[in-house]
């Protein structure tokens, strides 16, 4: 059974270290957290010239590794060897070569910590090499965040670094920057360094210090339709006008369909309890009640209308029937038709 990164990188943290980590999936993340915890501590810097092997799967083959990890540590008690970026690695997945791999699990030398980081992709579940990594190393699938539990896992990072945010922020923050973790992580030490003894981050903070506007934005555009604020909506689509680089069209449109796909499934669920319809669309049940009022603003047969606006404008923006129409034009006509 795989194994949660937090629960990983605590025993790492408590100095328990294991014989093989084979780190997969499509989350980059947290793979980088815990290979990257292990390259700066497992020894100690005086160590690290003659017992820590730092590979990269497109250089080295799977005889290549086991020849460095089955080397004894010089004048230490154990050695490194870390394989970054080993989804790349020659014929990986091929029977012969998953068996050499194979005999090693079975027989690791115990004086070697080997670590692959194999991103954006797993080994073959139904062959013998992954039942084998999930019986006799410590074998992680990083998965990506689903969209409406984002906003949690940034308050939980947040307060692992002594801070704190509420909800609203932490979804506004979520939204603007989306399901990358690694940009919310480095945003989010860049705006640690500047908050000189505050502890809660705010939207003024994000506002200052990661450039996100904290009234002009996706978030609150699609909020305005919601409520068919016409005025802020159009507010918000002159101020993306205003920074084309800050704010490329297609990703809004994204947004944009996102939006109403979840409208359309409160049109569809109206009866369930917030609870059961927070898990069905993937909103957060402290936003679920914007979500509503945009059902109750826009019948579903206007929903349904809006796809069409919308399928229309993600068309234009990459250059279909667009004619002369900039992205500033195509983004302000399909707000328009929306709201009315």
């Amino acid at each position: 059974m795989a194994n949660k990164a937090e629960d990983v990188l605590k025993d790492l943290k408590s100095g328990k270290y294991a014989p093989i980590y084979f780190l997969q999936g499509e989350e980059p993340f947290f793979i980088d957290q815990i290979s990257d915890f292990i390259e700066a501590n497992a020894l100690q810097p005086h160590d690290k010239g003659f017992n820590q092997v730092v590979m990269y799967g497109k250089d080295v083959t799977i005889p290549d590794i086991l020849n460095n990890a089955r080397r004894f540590p010089m004048m230490a008690d154990r050695q490194v060897v870390i394989v970054k970026e080993a989804q790349n690695i020659p014929q990986l997945g091929k029977e012969e070569i998953d068996q050499m791999l194979i005999n090693y699990i079975k027989n690791p030398l115990p004086s070697t910590i080997l670590v692959f980081a194999h991103k954006y992709k797993s080994v073959d579940g139904r062959k013998a090499l992954a039942r084998e990594l999930d019986k006799s190393t410590v074998f992680v699938k990083s998965e990506k965040i689903k969209d409406n539990l984002l906003p949690g896992w940034i308050e939980s990072f947040v307060k692992s670094k002594g801070y704190s945010i509420d909800n609203t922020t932490s979804f506004f923050l979520a939204d603007s920057i989306g399901n990358n973790l690694e940009v919310i992580s480095n945003e989010l030490s860049k705006l640690f360094l500047n908050l000189q003894g505050e502890t809660k981050i705010t939207k003024d903070h994000i506002q200052k210090f990661i450039g996100i506007n904290k009234e002009y934005n996706t978030f609150e555009l699609t909020k305005a339709m919601g409520v068919k604020d016409v005025v802020k909506a159009n507010k918000i689509i002159h101020y993306f006008s205003q920074n084309p680089k800050s704010h490329p069209v297609i990703p809004i449109i994204a947004l944009v369909y996102n939006f109403f796909s979840k409208v359309a499934l409160v049109h569809f669920n109206k009866q369930m309890p917030d609870a059961e319809l927070a898990r069905v669309t993937g909103v957060h049940p402290y936003f679920l009640k914007e979500y509503r009022i945009a059902a109750n603003n826009f019948r579903l047969g206007k929903v349904i209308d809006c796809f069409a606006y919308i399928k229309e404008a993600d068309l234009r923006s990459k250059g279909v029937d667009a004619g002369e129409m900039e992205d500033r034009e195509i983004l302000r006509e399909l707000v328009f038709k929306i709201m009315h």
